[in-house]
């Protein structure tokens, strides 16, 4: 029993199914298909790439059959052209056996049969004419154009038959047509792309030679337009490596074009003899140099940047040169190219002047192509410590753009629109000005300036320094940096200034004349700037912060004149503030003596113009209600001698408060005059204001009641007055006030370096208190 279990349990081995008869039939049916599937696809990759390399096999021979074909069209056309040369050749025999057959026939019958006993097998006839058209055939055939333009040549020459005059036979329409034949080989030849020029050439001659010359002119033109197009298409892809000087490169490929192709022309079709062809290659060369003009703008820089400006300058410059060089040949481009070319330098120098302003007065613009020279740093550096750094950094960004784009400039363009560029310059250097003068205190739109308003500025120069500063800052870029920039573009000689160091330098105007007139528009620039500052300086000193006069007309009506003869005291504190100021201004604008000497000048006749023109001060005098004395007008008379010798005293030109003076002197005598009051008989002689004035200084600078001695001043003067530093000459016909002089640095620098610490500073009490 144990043994039958056993066995049922573990059956015998030989019945154990194979792992492999196992596998193959619970092997998934997906997994056969898609064996299959792989093997069928392999299958047709190997018959599509079998096929692919029987369609590339059948298309290369698809190729050469097409090839073959156009030959065998060729040829065909050849054959058929041989043919119709050949029916021409049986129709003119045919003519010539029956004429010889009617000739016969008109024979008597003994001549006939004399003739047939003579010659019993006639010889082939031949014909020359058909001969030479079977040789011409063959040559055109074999494309042999040189050899067949030499028989046909000789043929035509020698046969009367293709004289001009002769009519029209069928041997001459033959000719004509091979004559065609020839013609079309050879302009075939011609407009081969890849033909050289000694080819090209060899086939004009041939087009010359067969009388086709305009065709045969018109090739060569296309031939070197055609050249010039495959090489500016090969070099325009390298312009954006190098912005500034592609425009030479083009200009060199088409100008040397232009010369070779006039030369060509002028050898083989002499131009000289023919204007038909000198004015095709005139026209030609015109859109050549259109063709130029249109490369230089779509290839360039944007038109606001540097690189652009170097570009059109660079471009002008050899552009130019070439003309010239092309006007012994009869090509004269240069006005063409100029009228062509000008907007475009017009709008390049346009936008960079943009692009200048927009550097100069928006600090918050950079530029970082502009390069900081050292000695324009150096300068204008000088003033940021007396001023606001910003307004310092607006000076530097001034110089800084212009240099920048006058060193683009070359010769000719300095030539052809150093007018235009002067304009610009004079153009920003006002808007700078403006911007200057918003720094100032006062309120602008009350001066006549409304352009200011679109202007920003990020401080106001409040102190006497700062404005100083910003004066000085102007002053040394018109009178220094500007003028040493110009002389380098201009290529001028520098003249040295005489008074103002080595760095300074005037333009000579008289080797470029455009210069004058645009200095002194430049100096009526610098002027606006001045004489604001000027004003403001004496509307601060004359009115108080409340808005009161402190130079009021009841200090000629109320008041009493001492007797140390003094001058008012307003005029006193005018003396002590121009000391002052003359102090600040000796240590802001150090080496700037000239300018110190027009600005201390200009407050001083400020002073009397204002006095001069306000109405209120006069209207004073006038009113009779308003007493009278004449103590007041000798006090109005001394004040005004006094301010004419502090301008005597400091060294500078009085002749112009001299001037001013005596309007308001005479004036108000006149009113005096009319109230009642002899000035005659109540004032003192004229030396004795002279005199008073005179020792009134020495007091106010010796600190003392007691009169000094004025002999020594007045010695001074006398020796002083002959030595002037003459102001920049602006013009012939400049005003008095414009065009005075200044005396020698040592009268100022004695004003300057008056001892203060003696010097009160009157107080001005409001007549009102």
């Amino acid at each position: 029993m144990e043994s039958s279990e056993e066995d049922d349990e573990y059956p015998f081995i030989e019945s154990i199914t194979p792992q492999s008869k196992i596998d193959s039939v619970h092997q998934s049916l997906t997994e056969k298909g898609i064996r299959k599937l792989c093997c069928e696809l392999m299958d047709l990759k190997d018959a599509v790439e079998n096929m692919c390399g029987d369609m590339r096999t059948k298309y290369l021979a698809f190729l050469r059959i097409s090839e073959e074909a156009v030959e065998m069209e060729h040829e065909l056309v050849e054959l058929r052209k041989h043919i119709s040369s050949q029916g021409i050749l049986v129709q003119d025999l045919m003519a010539g056996v029956c004429r010889e057959m009617d000739d016969w026939n008109r024979l008597p019958g003994d001549v006939h049969d004399a003739e047939v006993e003579e010659d019993p097998l006639p010889n082939e006839v031949t014909d020359p004419k058909s001969e030479f058209l079977e040789k011409i055939d063959l040559l055109l055939a074999e494309h042999k154009v040189d050899e067949a333009l030499e028989a046909m040549d000789a043929e035509e020459r020698s046969s009367p038959d293709l004289k001009g005059s002769v009519e029209m036979s069928s041997y001459k329409s033959a000719f004509m047509e091979r004559k065609a034949v020839l013609e079309d080989q050879l302009l075939r030849i011609a407009k081969q792309p890849s033909i050289c020029v000694a080819e090209l050439k060899h086939a004009l001659i041939g087009l010359i030679r067969l009388g086709k010359g305009p065709s045969a002119h018109q090739l060569l033109l296309k031939f070197y337009a055609t050249s010039l197009r495959r090489r500016i298409e090969a070099f325009l892809p390298s312009c954006l490596t190098c912005p500034n000087t592609f425009p030479a490169t083009l200009s060199k490929l088409v100008f040397s074009n232009i010369s070779v192709a006039t030369k060509e022309s002028a050898a083989m079709f002499g131009d000289d003899d023919n204007p038909a062809y000198s004015n095709k290659v005139v026209q030609w060369a015109e859109r050549e140099v259109e063709y130029l003009v249109r490369l230089v703008k779509e290839n360039a820089s944007p038109s606001e940047t540097a690189s652009a400006l170097r570009a059109a300058s660079i471009c002008l410059q050899d552009c130019l040169n070439y003309c010239k060089v092309l006007e012994p040949q009869g090509l004269f481009l240069s006005k063409l190219f100029l009228v062509l070319f000008r907007p475009y330098v017009e709008e390049v120098l346009e936008l960079n002047f943009r692009r200048a302003r927009r550097v100069i007065f928006d600090l918050n613009e950079t530029d970082e192509g502009l390069e900081s020279p050292s000695d324009f740093v150096t300068i204008l550096s000088e003033f940021a410590i007396a001023s606001d750094t910003m307004m310092t950094d607006c000076s530097i960004r001034f110089m800084q753009i212009v240099q920048d784009i006058l060193e683009q400039l070359t010769h000719l363009v300095v030539l052809h629109f150093g007018e235009s560029v002067l304009t610009r310059i004079l153009q920003l250097y006002d808007k700078y000005i403006d911007f200057l003068i918003k720094a100032l205190p006062g309120h602008s739109d009350e001066d006549g300036l409304p352009e200011l308003q679109d202007n920003t500025v990020l401080a106001r120069a409040e102190t006497d320094s700062e404005q100083l500063a910003l004066l000085g800052a102007a002053f040394t870029i018109l009178d220094e940096l500007l003028p040493r920039s110009l002389v380098k573009v201009w290529k001028l000689q520098i003249e040295n200034g005489g008074g103002e160091g080595e760095n300074s330098a005037a333009l000579n105007s008289s080797a470029a004349p455009e210069l004058k007139e645009w200095k002194r528009h430049m100096v009526q620039a610098f002027d606006k700037l001045r004489n604001y500052f000027c004003l403001q300086f004496v509307l601060s000193f004359i009115y108080s912060r409340e808005g009161l006069t402190r130079l009021d007309a009841l200090i000629y009506l109320t008041e009493t004149p001492d007797d140390l003869h003094l001058p008012s005291l307003p005029f006193q504190a005018l003396f002590s503030k121009l000391q002052q100021l003359a102090i600040i201004a000796g240590d802001v604008l150090l080496g700037k003596e000239k300018l110190q000497k027009i600005l201390l000048a200009r407050l001083t006749e400020t002073v009397i113009i204002w006095l001069s023109n306000e109405q209120e001060f006069w209207s004073a005098f006038e009113d009779e209600s308003n007493p009278l004395q004449p103590s007041g007008l000798q006090q109005l008379i001394l004040d005004m001698n006094f301010t004419v010798e502090i301008a005597r005293f400091a060294g500078y030109p009085f002749k112009v408060v001299q001037n001013h003076a005596s309007v308001v002197i005479n004036r108000a005598i006149n009113i005096f005059s009319e109230r009642g009051i002899n000035p005659q008989s109540s004032l003192p002689k004229t030396e004795w204001f002279t005199e008073a004035a005179k020792s009134a200084i020495n007091r106010l600078l010796m600190g003392s009641e007691d009169a000094s001695e004025p002999e020594e001043y007045e010695c001074e003067e006398e020796e002083e007055d002959d030595h002037h530093i003459v102001l920049p000459e602006m013009d012939d016909d400049s005003d008095s006030e414009d065009t005075s002089s200044l005396s020698t640095v040592d009268s100022f620098e004695s004003f300057a370096s008056a001892s203060m610490a003696d010097l009160e500073s009157p107080s001005f009490t409001d007549s009102e208190s």
